[in-house]
């Protein structure tokens, strides 16, 4: 049976790429991932067996930029804690419970400026919010002036000036707790981090504390590590946390637009044809 498989389509993570796999596939020719993010896969293993990869960067990026912002807002609103007060049988509040902060006006902060940043920031900006980025490479003017966004060249810049941190990078041995205790120290206390990258790009302990003693405002996160978190880790405990479980491409349309991308790279692999969205090892 192995010999007949030329491609695999990865949905979820699953299956689980290694060594022994690959080599009971001796005629695989491509592996098409359901998302963008690659960092489960070991790209250089894989094309050690002469084996292409894509992911699916077209079909996931406006679901997830949706995403963030729906965050962002759900945060800034605290949209969770005023529905459970709406739905609680003791129906009195203080109006302090139900006081959130301005978005209109607001800098938001993009951490990694690729596509799905970009479409962050055009969101962002029908906001009106004031738009910082920083990313490994600058954008071209006319794309930054397009969103009216803001080049950061070092990050602490961006975290201190941001009242929204949006991350949306890539997993890489660079963003591996690219957050952390100096990181969320350099934030206003009034601030908001939202993550749609990976868990892993944030030290949880770090923001665990950060959240407790104020020196954050609030997070609201798509992402954890592991996902999802032990019934018992901290952060479940806050009140200043929005936790949603890698809702980021979820929607219908997505799912089926996923799907059509990794057809067309598989299709295109198996007839010798250049892949519209191939990943190389870096």
């Amino acid at each position: 049976v192995g010999k007949k498989v030329q491609a695999i389509y990865m949905w979820w993570h699953q299956p689980v790429i290694d060594k022994e796999l690959l080599q009971s596939l001796p005629n695989l020719k491509v592996i098409a991932n359901s998302g963008v993010g690659m960092d489960h896969l070991d790209l250089k293993l894989i094309a050690s067996f002469g084996v292409k990869m894509a992911n699916a960067p077209h079909a996931v990026s406006s679901t997830t930029a949706n995403t963030g912002m729906a965050l962002l807002l759900a945060s800034a609103r605290r949209l969770v804690e005023v529905h459970n007060i709406s739905i609680s049988s003791n129906v009195e509040y203080c109006e302090a419970d139900i006081l959130g902060v301005k978005v209109t006006g607001a800098t938001l902060g993009i951490i990694g400026m690729g596509r799905i940043g970009y479409k962050i920031a055009l969101r962002a900006k029908a906001f009106e919010m004031n738009i910082l980025y920083h990313n490994r490479t600058r954008r071209k003017v006319q794309e930054e002036q397009a969103v009216g966004a803001t080049y950061c060249e070092k990050i602490d810049s961006l975290l201190q000036q941001a009242d929204f941190v949006m991350l949306v990078v890539s997993l890489t041995p660079q963003t591996h707790k690219l957050i952390g205790k100096r990181e969320l120290e350099l934030m206003k206390p009034t601030a908001t981090l939202i993550n749609i990258s990976r868990g892993a790009v944030v030290d949880q302990e770090a923001l665990v504390a950060a959240l407790q003693t104020g020196v954050i405002r609030a997070a609201a996160l798509d992402v954890t590590s592991p996902e999802p978190l032990p019934r018992d880790h901290p952060l479940l405990k806050l009140k200043n946390i929005i936790i949603t479980p890698h809702l980021g491409i979820k929607t219908d349309k997505a799912a089926y637009m996923i799907t059509e991308e990794a057809v067309e790279n598989i299709l295109a692999a198996l007839s010798g044809l250049p892949l519209p969205s191939e990943v190389l090892p870096s």
